[in-house]
C-alpha cells in the first residue's frame, strides 16, 4: 500500500474540502449525538482553519458561513452570530456578491432567528431576498430560496 504524497498546499486543500463535505453529512442528520455535534463543529473550525491557510477571501467566507450553520442548527447563538457576521464582513471588505451575498445575509437572518430576535431576523431576511434575486445562475437561486425557507419565521 502506498501513501499519497502532497505538497503543502495540495494538503491544506484536500483537508479543508474533506472536512467541509464531512460537517454536511452530519447536518443532514435529523439527529445526532453529543459527540456527533461537537465533531461537527470541531471539523467546521478545521475545515475554515484549513482554508485560511491556502484559500481566497471567497473560501474564508463561506468557512465562516458553514460554521455560523452549524452553530445555529445547535442553537449556540453567541458563536452563530459572530461567524455569521465574519461572513458578512468579508463579503462587504472584498465586494463579493450573487449566491454568496445572499448566504452571508441568510446567515445573519438564521442566527438572529435562533436567538429569538425577529425584528432583526426579518430586516436581515428582507436583505437575504433582495440579493437572492440578484443571483445571476437561476439553479443557485433556486437553492438558496430553498434555503432561506428554512430560516425559521420566514414565513410570518
Amino acid at each position: 500500500m502506498s501513501e499519497d504524497t502532497y505538497t503543502e498546499k495540495e494538503f491544506h486543500k484536500k483537508m479543508a474540502v474533506d472536512l467541509f463535505n464531512s460537517v454536511w453529512s452530519f447536518l443532514d442528520k435529523k439527529e445526532r449525538t453529543a459527540e456527533e455535534e461537537d465533531e461537527m463543529v470541531h471539523a467546521a473550525h478545521a475545515s475554515r482553519y484549513h482554508w485560511g491557510q491556502i484559500g481566497s477571501f471567497l473560501e474564508k467566507e463561506r468557512g465562516e458561513w458553514q460554521i455560523s450553520r452549524v452553530y445555529s442548527v445547535l442553537k449556540r447563538l453567541q458563536p452563530a452570530l459572530y461567524h455569521a457576521q465574519r461572513c458578512l464582513e468579508i463579503c462587504k471588505e472584498n465586494n463579493i456578491g450573487d449566491f454568496d451575498i445572499a448566504f452571508a445575509y441568510e446567515a445573519m437572518a438564521r442566527a438572529y432567528a435562533v436567538s429569538g430576535e425577529k425584528t432583526e431576523s426579518k430586516k436581515y431576511i428582507e436583505l437575504a431576498k433582495k440579493a437572492g434575486n440578484q443571483i445571476e445562475n437561476a439553479e443557485d437561486k433556486r437553492i438558496f430560496f430553498g434555503d432561506l425557507e428554512t430560516v425559521p419565521g420566514y414565513q410570518e
